[in-house]
C-alpha cells in the first residue's frame, strides 16, 4: 500500500479576497453604527416599555444537591418544586439567579419577585442584581409554572 499525502498549493486562495474585504467592511459598518448610537444617546427603539406591575409575590428560590429548586413563600411554605408538575423552568431560573448572585457575592437565599404587569406579562425581578426577566417566548408551560404562583 502506498500512502499519499495531499498538499494544497500555496498560491491558491481558500477564501476569496472579496469575501474577506466584505466581511471586515460589514464589521466596521456595524461597529460604526453602534458607536454612533451609544455616543449620541439614541433612544432604544427596539425595547418594549415596561408596563406597571399589577400583582406581585416575593419568593425565595432554594436549590438542593440534586438540582431541584423549591419556591418558598414569605411565610416559609413550599409553593412549588421544579421537579414536579411541569415546573422544570423554575429550576432554570433558579440557577440563573443563583449564578448571577454567586458571581457578585450576594446571598443566594434572598427573595425574588414574581410579578404580573398590566399588559399580562409575567416577569421575574431580582432586586439584588437588578435583573428583570420578562417571561416571553419561553413556552406556555414554562410561563405557567411562575404564573401559578400569582393565582
Amino acid at each position: 500500500m502506498t500512502e499519499s499525502t495531499f498538499k494544497a498549493p500555496t498560491d491558491v486562495e481558500m477564501v476569496p479576497r472579496l469575501l474577506v474585504v466584505a466581511m471586515f467592511g460589514l464589521m466596521l459598518i456595524t461597529l460604526s453604527i453602534a458607536f454612533f448610537a451609544r455616543t449620541t444617546d439614541a433612544p432604544l427603539v427596539g425595547v418594549v416599555p415596561a408596563s406597571p406591575i399589577v400583582q406581585s409575590v416575593d419568593v425565595a428560590l432554594i436549590g438542593d444537591r440534586n438540582g431541584a429548586y423549591s419556591v418558598i413563600g414569605a411565610d416559609g411554605t413550599v409553593l412549588a418544586v421544579s421537579d414536579r408538575d411541569k415546573a422544570g423552568f423554575i429550576g432554570v431560573i433558579g440557577r440563573v439567579v443563583a449564578r448571577k448572585r454567586d458571581t457578585t457575592g450576594l446571598p443566594l437565599d434572598a427573595p425574588v419577585q414574581v410579578v404580573r404587569r398590566a399588559d399580562g406579562i409575567v416577569a421575574i425581578i431580582d432586586p439584588l442584581t437588578q435583573m428583570d426577566v420578562p417571561l416571553m417566548g419561553y413556552g406556555q408551560d414554562n410561563v405557567a409554572a411562575f404564573a401559578r404562583l400569582l393565582d
